[in-house]
Protein backbone atom coordinates (compact mmCIF):
# COMPACT_ATOMS: atom_id res chain seq x y z
CA UNK A 1 0.00 0.00 0.00
CA UNK A 2 2.38 2.71 -1.40
CA UNK A 3 1.81 6.09 -0.13
CA UNK A 4 3.82 7.73 -2.65
CA UNK A 5 4.96 11.34 -2.45
CA UNK A 6 2.98 13.64 -0.50
CA UNK A 7 0.51 16.25 -1.85
CA UNK A 8 2.78 19.00 -3.55
CA UNK A 9 3.41 17.02 -6.45
CA UNK A 10 3.84 18.71 -10.02
CA UNK A 11 2.88 15.58 -11.77
CA UNK A 12 3.34 12.18 -12.11
CA UNK A 13 6.27 10.18 -10.75
CA UNK A 14 8.67 8.76 -12.62
CA UNK A 15 12.31 7.18 -11.54
CA UNK A 16 14.85 9.72 -11.72
CA UNK A 17 18.43 9.22 -10.51
CA UNK A 18 20.43 10.48 -7.72
CA UNK A 19 20.61 14.16 -10.01
CA UNK A 20 17.64 14.94 -8.58
CA UNK A 21 19.05 15.85 -5.13
CA UNK A 22 19.85 19.96 -4.99
CA UNK A 23 23.22 20.48 -3.51
CA UNK A 24 23.44 24.38 -3.24
CA UNK A 25 23.80 26.32 0.32
CA UNK A 26 20.54 25.58 1.87
CA UNK A 27 18.10 28.64 3.13
CA UNK A 28 18.77 27.07 7.00
CA UNK A 29 20.59 24.96 8.83
CA UNK A 30 24.23 23.66 7.87
CA UNK A 31 26.36 20.73 6.25
CA UNK A 32 28.41 17.82 7.95
CA UNK A 33 30.19 15.54 6.58
CA UNK A 34 29.40 11.89 6.97
CA UNK A 35 31.23 9.19 5.02
CA UNK A 36 32.44 11.57 2.21
CA UNK A 37 29.06 13.37 1.88
CA UNK A 38 27.40 16.45 2.72
CA UNK A 39 24.50 16.12 4.76
CA UNK A 40 21.95 18.97 5.90
CA UNK A 41 20.92 19.45 9.34
CA UNK A 42 19.09 22.22 11.42
CA UNK A 43 19.33 22.30 15.08
CA UNK A 44 17.42 24.53 17.57
CA UNK A 45 16.43 24.31 21.04
CA UNK A 46 18.00 23.04 23.87
CA UNK A 47 18.09 20.04 26.45
CA UNK A 48 16.64 16.33 26.04
CA UNK A 49 15.78 14.54 24.96
CA UNK A 50 16.47 15.88 21.71
CA UNK A 51 13.72 15.16 19.05
CA UNK A 52 14.61 14.01 15.20
CA UNK A 53 12.43 14.31 12.79
CA UNK A 54 12.69 11.79 9.82
CA UNK A 55 10.66 12.90 6.57
CA UNK A 56 8.43 10.87 4.25
CA UNK A 57 9.65 9.88 1.01
CA UNK A 58 9.45 13.24 -1.32
CA UNK A 59 9.48 14.97 1.53
CA UNK A 60 12.39 17.09 3.11
CA UNK A 61 13.24 18.50 6.61
CA UNK A 62 12.09 21.89 6.09
CA UNK A 63 8.78 20.79 4.90
CA UNK A 64 8.60 20.07 9.23
CA UNK A 65 9.92 23.23 9.96
CA UNK A 66 6.52 24.50 11.80
CA UNK A 67 6.63 21.52 14.08
CA UNK A 68 10.25 21.41 14.21
CA UNK A 69 10.26 25.15 15.89
CA UNK A 70 7.37 24.18 18.14
CA UNK A 71 9.05 21.43 19.68
CA UNK A 72 12.36 23.42 19.96
CA UNK A 73 10.48 25.58 22.37
CA UNK A 74 10.62 22.81 24.91
CA UNK A 75 13.94 21.10 23.79
CA UNK A 76 16.22 20.28 21.49
CA UNK A 77 14.98 19.75 17.56
CA UNK A 78 16.27 18.03 14.45
CA UNK A 79 15.72 18.19 11.21
CA UNK A 80 17.78 17.04 8.20
CA UNK A 81 18.04 15.25 4.83
CA UNK A 82 18.75 12.29 4.24
CA UNK A 83 21.42 11.48 1.59
CA UNK A 84 19.86 11.73 -2.21
CA UNK A 85 17.22 14.17 -0.92
CA UNK A 86 16.74 18.28 -0.47
CA UNK A 87 19.82 20.05 0.18
CA UNK A 88 22.27 16.85 0.71
CA UNK A 89 24.30 15.18 -1.17
CA UNK A 90 23.58 13.05 -4.16
CA UNK A 91 23.58 9.50 -3.62
CA UNK A 92 22.02 6.23 -4.97
CA UNK A 93 18.45 5.96 -4.22
CA UNK A 94 16.35 3.70 -3.23
CA UNK A 95 18.22 2.80 -0.06
CA UNK A 96 18.01 0.55 2.37
CA UNK A 97 16.39 1.39 5.87
CA UNK A 98 19.72 -0.17 7.35
CA UNK A 99 21.99 1.89 5.32
CA UNK A 100 19.61 5.36 6.22
CA UNK A 101 19.41 4.85 9.73
CA UNK A 102 23.10 4.57 10.18
CA UNK A 103 23.91 7.47 8.71
CA UNK A 104 21.92 9.18 10.31
CA UNK A 105 23.10 7.68 13.06
CA UNK A 106 26.48 8.88 12.12
CA UNK A 107 25.09 12.44 12.00
CA UNK A 108 23.92 12.79 14.95
CA UNK A 109 27.44 12.14 16.64
CA UNK A 110 29.28 14.33 13.82
CA UNK A 111 27.25 17.05 14.85
CA UNK A 112 27.60 17.00 18.22
CA UNK A 113 23.77 15.87 19.25
CA UNK A 114 23.79 14.07 22.35
CA UNK A 115 21.63 11.00 22.57
CA UNK A 116 19.12 9.71 23.79
CA UNK A 117 17.11 10.83 20.78
CA UNK A 118 13.17 10.81 20.33
CA UNK A 119 12.30 9.90 17.05
CA UNK A 120 9.63 10.94 14.86
CA UNK A 121 9.17 9.55 11.66
CA UNK A 122 6.79 10.22 9.09
CA UNK A 123 5.54 7.35 6.28
CA UNK A 124 8.96 6.20 4.88
CA UNK A 125 10.75 8.01 7.68
CA UNK A 126 8.96 5.79 10.32
CA UNK A 127 10.11 2.66 8.90
CA UNK A 128 13.51 4.08 9.05
CA UNK A 129 13.01 5.30 12.47
CA UNK A 130 11.70 1.42 13.65
CA UNK A 131 14.71 0.66 12.07
CA UNK A 132 17.07 2.85 13.74
CA UNK A 133 15.97 1.76 17.47
CA UNK A 134 15.83 -1.73 16.56
CA UNK A 135 20.16 -0.53 15.61
CA UNK A 136 20.78 1.91 18.70
CA UNK A 137 18.03 0.61 21.33
CA UNK A 138 20.31 2.05 23.88
CA UNK A 139 20.06 5.67 22.23
CA UNK A 140 16.29 5.39 21.46
CA UNK A 141 14.23 7.70 24.14
CA UNK A 142 10.64 7.20 22.24
CA UNK A 143 9.06 6.96 18.86
CA UNK A 144 6.21 8.83 17.30
CA UNK A 145 5.53 7.46 14.03
CA UNK A 146 3.00 9.53 12.00
CA UNK A 147 1.20 7.49 9.72
CA UNK A 148 3.96 5.16 9.23
CA UNK A 149 4.44 2.53 5.99
CA UNK A 150 4.07 -1.42 7.86
CA UNK A 151 5.76 -4.21 6.07
CA UNK A 152 2.49 -5.71 5.80
CA UNK A 153 1.00 -2.73 3.72
CA UNK A 154 1.32 -4.15 0.55
CA UNK A 155 -0.20 -7.65 0.96
CA UNK A 156 -3.33 -6.05 3.03
CA UNK A 157 -3.98 -3.48 0.07
CA UNK A 158 -7.28 -3.98 -1.88
CA UNK A 159 -6.52 -5.86 -5.20
CA UNK A 160 -6.56 -2.98 -7.61
CA UNK A 161 -4.04 -0.69 -5.96
CA UNK A 162 -1.73 -3.28 -5.85
CA UNK A 163 -2.58 -4.12 -10.00
CA UNK A 164 -2.27 -0.68 -10.50
CA UNK A 165 1.56 -0.35 -8.74
CA UNK A 166 2.51 -3.38 -10.59
CA UNK A 167 1.91 -1.87 -13.97
CA UNK A 168 3.30 1.96 -12.57
CA UNK A 169 6.57 -0.38 -11.92
CA UNK A 170 9.58 0.95 -14.38
CA UNK A 171 6.98 2.63 -16.48
CA UNK A 172 8.34 6.04 -18.24
CA UNK A 173 5.93 8.34 -17.30
CA UNK A 174 5.67 11.87 -18.65
CA UNK A 175 7.15 15.17 -18.27
CA UNK A 176 5.00 17.72 -16.20
CA UNK A 177 3.36 20.06 -18.30
CA UNK A 178 3.22 23.52 -17.68
CA UNK A 179 0.15 23.72 -16.65
CA UNK A 180 0.75 21.09 -14.26
CA UNK A 181 3.93 23.19 -12.85
CA UNK A 182 2.09 26.56 -12.55
CA UNK A 183 -1.05 24.45 -10.67
CA UNK A 184 1.74 23.22 -8.15
CA UNK A 185 3.19 26.13 -7.80
CA UNK A 186 -0.28 28.27 -6.30
CA UNK A 187 -0.74 24.81 -4.60
CA UNK A 188 3.10 25.51 -2.35
CA UNK A 189 2.68 29.20 -2.29
CA UNK A 190 -0.50 28.54 -0.30
CA UNK A 191 1.11 25.53 1.74
CA UNK A 192 4.09 27.39 3.01
CA UNK A 193 2.65 30.45 2.75
CA UNK A 194 3.32 30.40 6.85
CA UNK A 195 7.41 29.67 6.47
CA UNK A 196 10.11 32.05 6.46
CA UNK A 197 10.52 34.15 3.23
CA UNK A 198 13.76 32.66 2.76
CA UNK A 199 12.66 29.29 2.95
CA UNK A 200 9.29 29.35 1.11
CA UNK A 201 10.84 29.68 -1.89
CA UNK A 202 13.36 27.54 -1.99
CA UNK A 203 11.27 24.68 -1.15
CA UNK A 204 8.83 25.70 -3.91
CA UNK A 205 11.75 25.65 -6.12
CA UNK A 206 13.02 22.05 -4.59
CA UNK A 207 9.41 20.51 -4.68
CA UNK A 208 9.08 21.61 -8.20
CA UNK A 209 12.30 20.56 -9.97
CA UNK A 210 12.60 17.44 -7.93
CA UNK A 211 9.28 16.29 -7.42
CA UNK A 212 10.51 12.69 -8.98
CA UNK A 213 12.65 11.99 -5.65
CA UNK A 214 10.15 10.59 -3.84
CA UNK A 215 9.13 8.04 -6.23
CA UNK A 216 12.35 6.46 -6.47
CA UNK A 217 13.40 6.67 -3.18
CA UNK A 218 10.68 4.75 -1.83
CA UNK A 219 11.05 2.05 -4.92
CA UNK A 220 12.35 -1.07 -2.68
CA UNK A 221 9.78 -0.60 0.24
CA UNK A 222 7.55 -2.86 0.18
CA UNK A 223 10.66 -5.46 -0.62
CA UNK A 224 13.60 -4.17 0.54
CA UNK A 225 12.76 -2.38 3.69
CA UNK A 226 9.94 -4.48 4.79
CA UNK A 227 12.11 -7.73 4.33
CA UNK A 228 14.13 -5.87 6.92
CA UNK A 229 11.72 -5.21 9.35
CA UNK A 230 10.35 -8.68 9.46
CA UNK A 231 14.06 -9.78 9.67
CA UNK A 232 14.99 -7.71 12.43
CA UNK A 233 14.71 -7.57 16.09
CA UNK A 234 11.74 -6.71 17.81
CA UNK A 235 11.59 -2.82 18.84
CA UNK A 236 13.02 -1.79 22.37
CA UNK A 237 10.82 -1.22 25.03
CA UNK A 238 10.69 2.38 24.92
CA UNK A 239 7.48 4.54 24.37
CA UNK A 240 5.92 4.28 21.60
CA UNK A 241 2.81 6.25 19.82
CA UNK A 242 1.60 5.80 16.46
CA UNK A 243 -0.78 8.04 14.50
CA UNK A 244 -2.89 6.55 12.35
CA UNK A 245 -4.28 9.70 9.68
CA UNK A 246 -7.82 8.81 8.12
CA UNK A 247 -8.40 11.80 5.71
CA UNK A 248 -8.02 11.79 1.93
CA UNK A 249 -4.93 13.84 0.92
CA UNK A 250 -4.69 15.49 -2.19
CA UNK A 251 -1.77 13.28 -3.89
CA UNK A 252 -4.18 9.93 -2.77
CA UNK A 253 -7.74 11.24 -4.35
CA UNK A 254 -5.24 11.63 -7.70
CA UNK A 255 -4.54 8.22 -7.50
CA UNK A 256 -7.39 6.59 -6.27
CA UNK A 257 -10.73 6.82 -5.55
CA UNK A 258 -12.23 7.96 -2.56
CA UNK A 259 -13.53 4.43 -1.60
CA UNK A 260 -10.00 2.81 -2.86
CA UNK A 261 -8.35 4.95 0.01
CA UNK A 262 -11.01 4.56 2.24
CA UNK A 263 -10.55 0.78 2.21
CA UNK A 264 -6.71 1.28 2.24
CA UNK A 265 -7.06 3.77 5.35
CA UNK A 266 -9.01 0.61 7.06
CA UNK A 267 -6.22 -1.82 6.16
CA UNK A 268 -3.60 0.48 7.87
CA UNK A 269 -5.46 0.98 11.21
CA UNK A 270 -5.18 -2.88 12.07
CA UNK A 271 -1.70 -2.80 10.97
CA UNK A 272 -1.16 0.62 12.87
CA UNK A 273 -2.73 -0.83 16.38
CA UNK A 274 -0.38 -3.94 16.19
CA UNK A 275 2.31 -1.89 15.87
CA UNK A 276 1.61 -0.01 18.65
CA UNK A 277 0.94 -3.45 20.73
CA UNK A 278 4.02 -4.63 19.83
CA UNK A 279 5.75 -2.70 22.88
CA UNK A 280 4.43 -2.82 26.60
CA UNK A 281 4.36 1.13 26.10
CA UNK A 282 2.69 1.37 22.50
CA UNK A 283 -0.57 4.27 22.30
CA UNK A 284 -2.65 3.79 19.11
CA UNK A 285 -4.16 7.24 17.87
CA UNK A 286 -6.68 7.87 15.33
CA UNK A 287 -7.01 11.31 13.58
CA UNK A 288 -9.66 11.26 11.30
CA UNK A 289 -9.41 14.82 9.61
CA UNK A 290 -5.87 15.03 8.45
CA UNK A 291 -4.86 13.13 5.71
CA UNK A 292 -1.66 10.82 5.03
CA UNK A 293 1.15 13.82 3.53
CA UNK A 294 0.48 17.02 5.59
CA UNK A 295 -0.84 15.07 8.93
CA UNK A 296 1.81 17.35 10.85
CA UNK A 297 0.06 20.53 9.68
CA UNK A 298 -3.28 19.02 9.15
CA UNK A 299 -3.47 18.43 13.01
CA UNK A 300 -0.13 19.66 14.25
CA UNK A 301 -2.20 19.58 18.31
CA UNK A 302 -2.68 16.48 17.63
CA UNK A 303 1.19 15.57 16.61
CA UNK A 304 2.32 18.20 19.04
CA UNK A 305 0.06 16.69 22.37
CA UNK A 306 1.44 13.02 21.29
CA UNK A 307 5.03 14.35 21.16
CA UNK A 308 4.49 16.08 24.63
CA UNK A 309 3.32 13.19 26.22
CA UNK A 310 6.27 11.11 25.13
CA UNK A 311 8.93 13.80 25.85
CA UNK A 312 7.14 13.43 29.37
CA UNK A 313 7.69 9.68 29.36
CA UNK A 314 11.40 9.35 28.18
CA UNK A 315 12.03 12.41 30.81
CA UNK A 316 10.51 10.74 34.07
Amino acid sequence: MAQRAHGTAAGPKEPAGPETAVVRQPPLGRFHEVAGRRLLLHRSGSGGPAVVLLAGAGMVGLDYLNLHDRVAESTTCVLYDRAGTGWSAPAPLPRTATEVSGELHDLLRTAGVPGPYLLVGHSLGAAYARRFAQRFPGETAGLLLLDPFHEDMYAKAPPEVREKLERMKGAELPEATQEQIDRSREVLARHFAAWPPGVREALAEYHLTAWRTGWVEDGNLHTVVADELRRAQELPDVPLTVLSAMGVDPTQAALWSEQTVRDMNAAKLGLHAGLAASVPRGTHRVVDDAGHGWLHEERPDAVLDALGELLRHASG
